[in-house]
């Protein structure tokens, strides 16, 4: 069917979205500790190089200061830390040569590279991101010192900030230690038992999809806990291994719920109630009390209440199991020290920065190199243009443009209207301070209150740019250039014109090629799991089909979110492409479907035969080729095995009506 005509296009509502997010207060105060303090006290020393640098390294961090627990913080600040120290040692180097114009080409190479990176995953997009930009303000900004000492002083200001997460962080709850990662299972409850509670009405997908994100934030959590660990070769304590098990046990009763979600029909409040008790159990360290009681009406509320009652055992018991649920036994062979500390260090940064095989997201793939390409040849562009015209300050336009053109930050008309409207506003408020602030100090108050609001800016990109805008100026103003700030305006608007024209060029700018990729790893994703469930022997361990579900759920949140930035884009090129939203609604829709199926194929239904799996498996296997490469016209392919209801199996009819959908979205044209 066809959607309905909204009353304002996408593109042009887009830049006015606000996310609703709680404060957080740690994070303020570690932003205002931050770049200030630092700038401070490298004007108050007479050496204002030192804190300008040490500044920049940590306003840096300070984008990257999301909540989470230690061990995920320090993950998601410490790798963009080393490449942003790495981009500045090339950066001032290329200063250091006096290159001239070879910082074009040079710039082009680390733009490909940092490119390349968005697409393994939102913490190597970062660090490339940052190493680009590093790299344009090493080889721009006429501060003194040698390549490697200025690299180990924006390292030093990302070592300050990790040093202030360690000490300002928000109280820890009553349940004791892990209080990160108990608050993470925490959320996982809580976010079940919203979608219990939305289950039959219109914000039940919404709710679930809430859902998927609580439990990879609480996976990640655990999993780098367990990976530390075995770096430090420290066995795992009890606490670790009873939560561990509780989420084991979240992880079931959620699969369960999917199959009571599928059914669409209003539940009981005390249903609902039930999984908040957990929450409230893990964050208080009491018990979680008395339970709903149990109901047979149907498959879905049996395995619903059997995983209920399972949870509760798990929060009832004092002693782990051994080995915990889901993980393998101790390894009894002895081996050389060197050998585990490297194993351990190598599948910990791995696993930490998104590092495992998934199909269609090579670096130096299709979508990398195309990413790779958009990149650089905007920042090649800015840069040559800022040397013809600002020979003597060129680094702000290429620097602005590397903070537009990363594809997985957003639609580029949003960001673009968004980062000009960012840099008026706090080109003006910095204007207005120096108006009203006189001495040498007052560049470090600016600094510190444009740190202070980073964290809160996370909810629109143009209240960001203000923020990063009044610290860089900050920076710039205490480095000597005090009459930059009305340059910065003029060369951000000459940057927006450039990615505007250079990002929407037609090899650049077809979202095929940009969101493609995604969802023919969401695909491929989602057929792994249906064939697992559909070919699994009655009474398998569940643990593998667990663990294929919360991959396929992932990639399709990844997914997900590269379709909604298409769609948002000012060309969209929607009479070429497929209809990428509706593919992935679809295929989440089949996910859900097949968990519906497994829990009642659980409890007894009718098995499919072996035809009708392979059917509907070689569908979607089918459609996600046809959609792997670029080049290939939408519709090739896809007229693959017939789609004929499966008897006897109301959830694999509907996966076989969603299969159909996406066939009717993905090959029209």
């Amino acid at each position: 069917m066809l959607r309905a005509q909204r009353a304002v296009p996408a593109w042009l509502a887009h830049p006015f979205r606000w996310q609703r997010l709680p404060v957080p207060w740690a994070a303020v105060a570690r932003g205002a500790l931050c770049a200030g303090p630092l700038l401070g006290a490298g004007i108050a020393t007479g050496h204002p190089a030192p804190g300008v640098l040490t500044g920049l390294g940590s306003m840096l961090a300070g984008v990257n200061d999301r909540p989470g627990t230690r061990r995920t913080g320090i993950v998601h600040i410490g790798l963009p830390a080393l490449a942003s120290a790495f981009g500045m040692l090339i950066g001032a180097s290329l200063q250091t040569a006096d290159a001239g114009w070879w910082i074009v080409p040079a710039l082009f190479a680390v733009g490909f590279v940092s490119g390349a990176g968005s697409v393994a995953g939102p913490v190597r997009s970062n660090a490339g991101m940052q190493m680009l930009a590093t790299t344009i303000l090493g080889a721009g900004m006429p501060l003194p010192g040698a390549p490697w000492a200025k690299a180990l002083l924006v390292l030093a200001g990302f070592l300050w900030l990790l040093l202030l997460r360690l000490v300002l962080r928000s109280p820890r709850p009553a349940g004791g230690a892990l209080s990160g990662e108990r608050a993470a299972v925490a959320t996982v409850f809580e976010a079940l038992a919203d979608a219990l509670g939305a289950a039959g009405g219109s914000g039940a997908e919404p709710a679930r999809r809430r859902l998927t994100a609580a439990l990879d934030r609480a996976d990640e959590a655990l999993r780098l806990r367990r990976l530390t660990s075995g770096l430090l070769r420290r066995p795992a304590r009890t606490e670790e291994l009873l939560l561990t098990e509780r989420f084991a046990a979240a992880t079931a009763l959620c699969e369960a719920s999917v199959a009571l979600l599928w059914e669409a029909r209003p539940l009981p409040s005390r249903v609902a109630e039930s999984p908040r008790r957990f929450a409230d159990a893990l964050r208080t360290g009491r018990s979680p009390g008395r339970l709903s009681a149990p109901e047979t009406s149907t498959a879905a509320r049996g395995a619903f209440d059997q995983a209920l009652l399972d949870a509760a055992v798990a929060f009832a018991r004092r002693e782990p199991l051994s080995p915990a649920p889901g993980q393998p036994a101790p390894d009894p062979a002895v081996r050389p020290a060197w050998v585990t500390v490297s194993g351990s260090v190598l599948r910990w940064t791995l696993a930490a920065v998104g590092g495992r095989t998934r199909r269609g997201r090579s670096l130096f793939g299709p979508a990398g190199r195309d990413y790779g390409l958009r990149v650089a040849v905007c920042i090649a562009a800015s840069a040559a243009v800022a040397l013809l015209l600002r020979p003597e300050h060129w680094y702000w336009l290429p620097a602005t443009t590397t903070f537009l053109v990363k594809p997985d930050l957003g639609p580029l008309f949003s960001r673009t209207v968004n980062r000009f409207a960012g840099t008026v506003a706090g080109v003006l408020l910095f204007a207005g301070a120096g108006l009203v602030l006189t001495g040498s100090w007052w560049p470090a108050l600016v600094a510190g209150a444009g740190g202070a609001l980073l964290p809160f800016a996370t909810r629109h990109f143009a209240l960001q740019t203000v923020a990063i805008t009044l610290m860089v100026l900050s920076f710039v103003y205490a480095s000597g250039a005090t009459e930059a700030a009305a340059e910065r305006v003029v060369d951000t608007s000459i940057a927006c014109g450039i990615v505007l024209i250079v990002g929407h060029l037609p090899r650049l700018a077809d979202p095929r090629r940009r969101v493609g990729h995604r969802v023919t790893s969401a695909l491929g994703s989602t057929e792994e799991f249906l064939r697992h469930v559909l070919e699994a022997e009655p009474g398998a361990d569940p643990t593998r089909r667990l663990a294929l579900r919360r991959t396929a759920y992932r990639a399709l949140g990844e997914a997900r979110a590269a379709a909604e930035t298409a769609g948002a884009e000012l060309l969209a090129a929607r009479d070429r492409n497929p209809d990428w939203l509706t593919v992935v609604t679809a295929a989440e829709r089949i996910v859900d479907a097949a968990t519906a199926c497994a829990v009642r194929l659980d409890h007894g239904a009718h098995r499919p035969s072996v035809a009708e799996a392979e059917r509907l498996c070689q569908a979607l296997s089918a459609m996600a080729d046809a959609l792997e490469d670029p080049r290939r016209e939408p519709a090739a392919g896809l007229q693959g095995p017939d789609l004929r209801p499966v008897p006897d199996c109301a959830t694999l009819t509907d996966v076989a009506a969603e299969l159909e959908r996406i066939r009717g979205y993905a090959g029209a044209s």
